[in-house]
């Protein structure tokens, strides 16, 4: 006999169907009352055929007047149905004898489907039909027909009846946490009657406001889900702050002498936003408990050199650093700043990548192991599950959008260790795609935050145009000059090799054409594919003048930095984000002299695609581009590939109901009191097996 909390429990789900359904991400009985249907289709009411218009989805009556097999470009059944107010055409594409014996002149008919202009008027392809006997009138449904996500083997009517099923079961036993805690919320209905609606929607109900997501019992659910993920990164924060770790006080003699002579060989002080991150930074990690801390700043802002500054604090007390990065090239980036600035202070930096040879992986294990690699620098082979570090008590993670919540903890649990006892690393986390405030809110409830807005001294905004590729004759003679006045340029590609299936500029051809249409200009070459040594020797020769052309994909959208690089050009800008674009226009700006980044498109320009390059001209600031860029295309896409660990929202969205975070944090506070609502709450939306905090 299946448990009640099983999804075999439910009539009609056996192994089979409970495996199609964990591909909806449902493991319980009770996840099918929080997969919300994506429509609806109003069966309640027959429309008049004259009525119709295009995309709507309806249900009519009519008396077919004629039904033909046509023989045109595809052979198709034809049926013409009528009523007194207008005609529509019924093509079915595939057909047996028996629907033609069926569909004859003088029928009357009962149709539910899509309404799409056609040659002959309006009409529907496939439609569901239903043949009825002379004077047969069938009952209307009483509510909206939700529709569901889909998935191969499930059909619509068996995830009704299961969710039917679920409502009929769970729904009176279910606790609603906001009332028990005393909390009424911002006008909205209980949580039994926000679930009732949103599965089972009566007659009338307001379709358009359903479609937006803004009905106030969508509200109420997305209240609640957004609620769930705050309270359990909450928890993450809370647990760590039950732990113990180094306690690094940047007073120390060692200390102070180490940060002194670094930020003295850097030849620049230290902008406001730079001090106020280190100051937040020094506060945290002298406390005994593992600092948290997300610091956020735009591209350029010198969010590396707040790191290293951080880094020094560890070393100064006889610990180690690891600083994870998300791609080997800006790994190797950070690996060559650490050793530029650190070798002079007598700082061992050692270097860990998937790309290691096994003997020199085994020689820098070792170093780890002992403690002679004081800052360790790598991609995700930093939390190998063999790997040990003598004394880790700084994590420093860059680009952390780029990792899941899991990635960053495995981290954690290489701790140092002192007098016996298990010691957490401190945590620092940064990236150069800022956050909005209304989704850090929600994303990074478990890091407290350090925003560094302003650019150092000297750096000038990045002029931006966009031009039709129909001009690249005159880009190319713009690269010319300037190249001949001593800049070094870049031409991003979206793609390395020619597609058959995408109209984009490829960057191994166009290496090779620019090659020839500047044959007095050194033209280099870097993507993905290529190995290791191969991309660093030829970004080594970029930055050093030897190459003064670089065609490049994507790969140098962080971490590169060559001050002397002026000029960017990005073919098929209108195929890439608005973050992107943003960090890979980054790259150029760094120098004192002025640049510009030009935008390639293809026309004709899509609105979205228009929408995009407008905002880059417009601003430089990369927190009004993340702002503009959760607004067009949403947080899924923002933040990059979902993974392991990260937030998967069913039902909220993070740019719809951005105004639910401020009720969402008081809610919290009036429910810290409250443990066992809070993780009812969590258990519901959240379950035990994908909480943030078990790795």
């Amino acid at each position: 006999m299946p448990e009640a909390g099983s999804l075999l429990s439910l009539r009609g789900v056996g192994p089979a169907v409970a495996e199609r359904l964990s591909r909806l991400g449902i493991e319980r009985p009770l996840d099918l009352l929080f997969l919300l249907p994506q429509r609806y289709e109003d069966r309640t009411r027959v429309v008049a055929l004259g009525s119709l218009r295009p995309g709507q989805r309806a249900v009519v009556e009519g008396e077919i007047a004629l039904a033909d097999v046509a023989f045109r470009r595809r052979r198709s059944l034809l049926v013409r149905l009528t009523d007194r107010t207008g005609q529509l055409t019924l093509r079915f594409f595939h057909f047996s004898r028996a629907q033609q014996d069926n569909l004859v002149a003088g029928a009357r008919l009962r149709c539910y489907g899509e309404v799409r202009p056609g040659p002959l008027g309006n009409e529907m392809v496939h439609p569901e039909y239903r043949v009825l006997a002379a004077g047969q009138t069938l009952p209307l449904d009483e509510r909206l027909t939700p529709v569901y996500p889909a998935v191969e083997g499930l059909a619509q009517f068996r995830l009704r009846d299961l969710t039917g099923q679920v409502l009929d079961r769970l729904l009176p036993r279910l606790t609603d946490e906001l009332p028990d805690a005393g909390i009424r919320g911002p006008a909205l209905p209980g949580l039994a009657e926000a679930l009732r609606y949103v599965h089972r929607p009566p007659a009338g109900a307001d379709l358009q406001l359903l479609s937006s997501g803004m009905h106030p019992c969508q509200r109420r659910l997305a209240l609640e889900e957004l609620l769930a993920q705050h309270l359990s990164l909450r928890q993450i924060r809370e647990r760590a702050r039950q732990d113990t770790a180094v306690s690094l006080a940047a007073g120390a003699d060692r200390a102070r002498q180490l940060r002194q002579e670094f930020l003295a060989s850097l030849g620049f002080e230290l902008t406001a936003g730079q001090r106020a991150a280190l100051a937040d930074i020094d506060a945290d990690v002298a406390s005994g408990c593992p600092m948290m801390r997300l610091v956020q700043g735009d591209v350029g802002c010198g969010k590396t050199v707040v790191a290293a500054a951080a880094a020094l604090l560890a070393v100064a007390h006889g610990h180690q650093v690891a600083i994870m990065a998300p791609t080997e090239l800006l790994a190797e980036q950070h690996r060559d700043s650490f050793f530029r600035w650190f070798r002079p202070l007598g700082i061992t930096v050692a270097w860990l990548s998937g790309s290691l040879g096994q003997k020199a992986r085994t020689q820098t294990y070792a170093a780890i192991e002992d403690g002679t690699a004081e800052v360790i620098v790598g991609t995700h082979a930093l939390f190998q599950e063999n790997l040990r570090y003598r004394s880790l008590a700084l994590v420093i993670v860059d680009e952390q959008h780029r990792f899941g919540v899991h990635q960053r903890l495995k981290l954690m649990d290489k701790g140092a260790n002192g007098n016996g006892r298990e010691l957490k690393p401190h945590q620092l986390v940064m990236t150069a795609t800022p956050i909005p405030r209304t989704l850090a809110m929600t994303l990074y409830a478990d890091l407290d935050s350090s925003v560094i807005r302003e650019l150092p001294p000297g750096r000038q905004p990045v002029n931006t145009v966009a031009l039709s590729d129909r001009r690249r004759p005159e880009v190319v003679e713009r690269v010319q000059a300037a190249i001949r006045s001593g800049a070094r340029v870049y031409w991003v590609c979206p793609l390395i090799e020619e597609s058959e299936h995408l109209e984009s500029e490829a960057a191994e051809p166009t290496a090779a054409a620019l090659a020839e249409a500047l044959p007095d200009v050194r033209v280099g070459l870097i993507h993905g594919r290529m190995a290791p040594a191969d991309k660093e020797k030829v970004m080594k020769a970029f930055a050093q003048g030897k190459v003064q052309l670089l065609v490049a994909t994507t790969v140098i959208e962080v971490g590169v930095d060559v001050p002397a690089a002026t000029l960017m050009i990005i073919e098929n800008a209108e195929r890439l984000g608005l973050s992107q674009l943003h960090q890979l226009r980054g790259r150029v700006g760094r120098g004192r002299d002025s640049s510009t980044c030009v935008l390639l498109y293809r026309s004709p320009l899509a609105a979205m695609a228009r929408a995009r390059l407008d905002v880059l001209r417009g601003t430089n600031d990369g927190f009004e581009v993340a702002q503009r860029d959760l607004e067009l295309r949403g947080p899924g896409e923002v933040l990059g590939t979902r993974q392991t660990g990260q937030m998967q929202l069913r039902v909220a969205d993070l740019v719809r109901d951005a105004d639910l975070m401020p009720v969402v944090q008081e809610l919290a506070q009036k429910l810290a009191d409250r443990p066992a609502l809070a993780e009812e709450l969590m258990q519901r939306w959240i379950g035990t097996g994908s909480r943030y905090g078990e790795v």
